[in-house]
């Protein structure tokens, strides 16, 4: 079986590592992929924003699957253009997948079907958002509604630097694009766990937990990125737990979405604040989620193609999704600067048997020079690994990370403080 992989992230690494573990699966292709992708599939270049180029790269590989990684192409449409030409595709269509391109529609459609989450206001100027920064205590919390690349997110101590938030989101100097509506939100106390459900369209089945780490700074400090690390244990949600969510959050969800006439199939990833009110929905995704994907694969004892299958072919339910009991994590060896501004095409060294004692290291943002691996985004490598504990997983991950270096490397040194501080 040939499978097409769109992305060129950590994610699409870590599902291309999995696919590759597949007996069914005996060609791979990533477009546009990576350095590290390019060791163990092959790559082809597309611009994943542009759907036509897309389209067509399907239509010249023939593949019998296409695996859909990022949020921007499910945005655009390549699902719905897929299956319209009879294609199999795992991911949801355009429509379904505003769960995670548009907060405001996300929000509305919460309140719409009874799903536990923050208070907020929708706004689409500056006024508005005066007026309505009057309803919330401080901090509050200003989120783009459109696709940001996880750092559409601010936390605001003062009703000024809200409205400065605003007004910078507004006019793109923030993000680098304009939005057109923003979302205040209700400011949640909490510890924030991901939990990724399969979905076919009428059942959700959950896959796994997880626990991000947003801020670039140790201690959770600095400014949001799109993530610096996560970790997966058994003990992160109850069974009691994970079955409420899977119920209250990840079915409804899948019933809303079909009773609305948008079915959603593919990864639900709900970002949840475990708050003293309960578990409240901070935001959905409508993909793997990455650096998450990079922990959960380790643990997966299910065949990854298994998944995309029962996704597609509408019976989710009947697949018991196995992993591997401990745990796993990994930790982002990020560029200088980043999220801010950041240097590219800096050699990388260390690399050499990215996979040995159990750690494998998956490349986020690299590129291959003249046969040398070079940094090529702002989270440039995953360093990941899986164990029976917790503590033993990052040990062995904090020693594969000194052997790597590249100038300006950065990265936590507390991935996983939360759970091993229990």
């Amino acid at each position: 079986m040939k499978v097409l992989v769109i992305g060129g992230g950590g994610r699409e690494h870590a599902l291309v590592w999995a696919l590759k573990r597949s007996s069914s699966v005996n060609e791979i292709v990533a477009a546009p992929g990576n350095g590290g992708i390019s060791r163990i599939a092959r790559c082809v270049p597309v611009d994943v924003n542009s759907l036509e180029a897309m389209v067509n790269l399907v239509a010249i590989e023939a593949p019998d699957l296409t695996v859909v990684g990022p949020e921007v192409p499910l945005a655009l449409g390549l699902v719905d253009e897929l299956e319209k030409r009879g294609l199999r595709v795992f991911g949801p269509t355009k429509a379904a997948a505003q769960l995670e391109s548009s907060k405001s529609f996300s929000k509305t459609f919460m309140q719409r079907h009874g799903i536990p989450t923050a208070e907020y206001a929708l706004c689409t100027n500056l006024d508005e958002v005066r007026e309505s920064l009057l309803r919330f205590p401080l901090p509050v919390v200003v989120k783009a509604s459109g696709l940001a690349a996880g750092k559409g997110v601010v936390i605001c101590e003062t009703r000024l630097e809200a409205e400065s938030t605003a007004a910078q989101m507004f006019s793109g100097a923030l993000l680098g694009s304009t939005e057109t509506e923003i979302v205040l939100e209700e400011f949640l106390t909490g510890e924030e766990v991901s939990f990724f459900a399969l979905c076919d369209g009428k059942h959700a089945v959950p896959i796994a937990a997880a626990q991000d780490h947003k801020r670039v700074g140790e201690g959770d400090t600095g400014p949001n990125t799109g993530g610096m690390g996560a970790y997966s244990t058994d003990g992160l949600l109850t069974p009691a737990m994970r079955q409420w969510i899977t119920h209250n959050v990840a079915q409804k969800v899948v019933d809303g979405m079909a009773s609305e006439g948008s079915p959603f199939k593919g990864i639900l990833f709900i970002g949840l604040m475990m708050s003293p009110r309960g578990p409240m929905v901070l935001e959905f995704n409508t993909r793997w989620g990455d650096p998450e994907t990079e922990a959960i694969v380790l643990r997966l004892e299910t065949d990854i193609l298994d998944l995309f299958n029962a996704s597609i072919d509408g019976n989710a339910n009947e697949l018991a999704i196995r992993l591997k009991p401990g745990a796993s994590a990994t930790v982002i060896a990020a560029s200088g600067g980043y999220p801010g501004k950041y240097a590219s095409g800096l050699p990388i060294s260390g690399l050499d048997g990215d996979d040995r004692d159990g750690v494998i290291v998956f490349h986020a943002g690299t590129a291959l020079k003249d046969g040398q691996a070079v940094t090529a985004g702002g989270r440039v490598l995953a360093v990941s690994a899986e164990s029976d504990d917790l503590e033993d997983a990052l040990k062995r991950i904090y020693r594969r990370l000194e052997e790597i270096s590249f100038e300006g490397m950065q990265y936590r040194r507390d991935i996983g403080h939360r759970a091993l501080s229990r």
